[in-house]
């Protein structure tokens, strides 16, 4: 398969989730982005177009815990995310695997923020 095509598909893929799955300002959309390096997380309100909480391996905070985008690192920034979405005042979150299937990185993440306190 060509890269172009596998990206199309990956695309189907989040309309047809993004369909299903939208944030309100009592639930956010919880989004996990994974790249071949990092990891990203936000949580979105779809009604109002905002980022409320965002998270990635990027941030200064993380940065200095050497994360990756391994397993490992899912686990870690799950938790990282959880801690400031509740500090935040968001303890419901609506998951969007953003295309990806419900394995490995991707599964990591969402139940180590599960045991981190969020609720989906």
């Amino acid at each position: 398969m060509s890269t172009q095509y596998k990206a199309m598909l990956l695309q189907k893929r989040k309309w047809r989730i993004r369909k299903k799955v939208t944030g309100t300002a009592a639930r956010p959309r919880l989004s996990v982005k994974f790249s071949g390096k990092h990891i990203y997380a936000q949580a979105v309100n779809d009604e109002a177009g905002a980022t409320l909480v965002f998270l990635s391996t990027l941030d200064p905070e993380v940065r200095k815990t050497k994360l990756k985008g391994n397993l490992a690192g899912a686990k870690s920034l799950g938790t990282a995310f959880a801690a400031k979405a509740t500090a935040a005042g968001h303890a419901a979150v609506v998951f969007d695997r953003n295309g990806r299937p419900y394995h490995g990185r991707v599964r990591a993440f969402a139940e180590a923020a599960r045991a981190g306190g969020l609720l989906f």
